[in-house]
């Protein structure tokens, strides 16, 4: 079953999806479309502040489902070479937290598309976790990915975002097990961000073998959306993908381009994503 026809067996009513979060009304958005979502992931900072906003807007426009920004952190070990010289970039500009969240807060004014806080856990600590759940939603944002935040340790967060409207949104990968799959599900919000296979992110030729498989592990413990990525570059790609997954997370391949773009960079991330949102 495809994500438009799984979607469809079950109607979500006007009231339902006003009141959902941003994130859970986006996918509620996806159904009878035909195709599933696109979440593109960039980096905030990279090339610089000015142009990530340019780029947001662009990819609010060309039809984004979420969008996952990136905050730029030293040592982010579960990235590739890309995203980690996109970091070295933004760090090298001064990016910090606050910056971002200073650019979301003036971003919302122009787009309603949910915008996901992509971070590793020690520039949030610096913020402050309680600080940032109270205010994410006026912030301009939608919901949380933590990549290195244990489930077992992510409870509290996770109901602090939910107790203010936010998502918090968890990582799964081929090697969990249906413990921790159950524990995943138990803390997740919005929807389930599925690791295609082990390693850092990059793009690849096809998608992992490994990836059908486990989508249909966390089905057994979830009915949140199922957003599919690493390695994810291409629409023939997110195609395969849409066949089991509800959605499909483009990062590597977007952050290059937007490296190689200069002054181009929003136009070319729009057209970009436009290859894989036309219907």
């Amino acid at each position: 079953m495809n994500p438009s026809e799984r979607m469809a067996t079950s109607t979500v009513s006007k009231t339902a999806v006003e009141s959902a979060t941003p994130i859970t009304a986006a996918f509620a958005r996806l159904r009878g479309k035909g195709h599933g979502g696109v979440v593109p992931y960039i980096t905030a900072g990279h090339p610089d502040l000015a142009m990530t906003y340019d780029v947001l807007l662009a990819l609010g426009n060309a039809g984004a489902t979420v969008i996952e920004l990136g905050v730029p952190f030293s040592d982010p070990m579960a990235d590739g070479p890309v995203i980690q010289r996109a970091c070295e970039v933004a760090l090298r500009n001064g990016t910090r937290l606050d910056d971002v969240l200073a650019l979301t807060r003036e971003l919302q004014k122009e787009t309603d598309v949910p915008i996901v806080l992509f971070s590793y856990l020690n520039p949030l600590l610096q913020y402050g976790l309680e600080r940032l759940a109270r205010e994410a939603r006026q912030n301009g944002i939608a919901g949380v990915l933590v990549t290195d935040l244990p489930t077992d340790a992510a409870a509290p967060f996770a109901h602090a975002l939910r107790a203010h409207g936010a998502d918090f949104i968890s990582l799964i990968a081929p090697t969990s097990t249906d413990e921790r799959l159950r524990q995943t599900a138990a803390t997740a919000s919005g929807f389930i961000y599925a690791v295609s296979r082990t390693g850092v992110t990059g793009t690849r030729e096809q998608v992992s073998g490994d990836a059908k498989a486990l989508v249909d592990r966390v089905r057994r413990f979830t009915t949140l959306p199922v957003a599919l990525g690493f390695g994810i570059s291409t629409p023939e790609h997110a195609k395969e993908a849409w066949q089991f997954a509800d959605a499909v997370v483009v990062g590597s391949a977007l952050v290059r381009l937007i490296g190689e773009s200069g002054k181009d960079a929003a136009a070319r991330s729009g057209e970009f994503l436009r290859e894989f949102t036309a219907e």
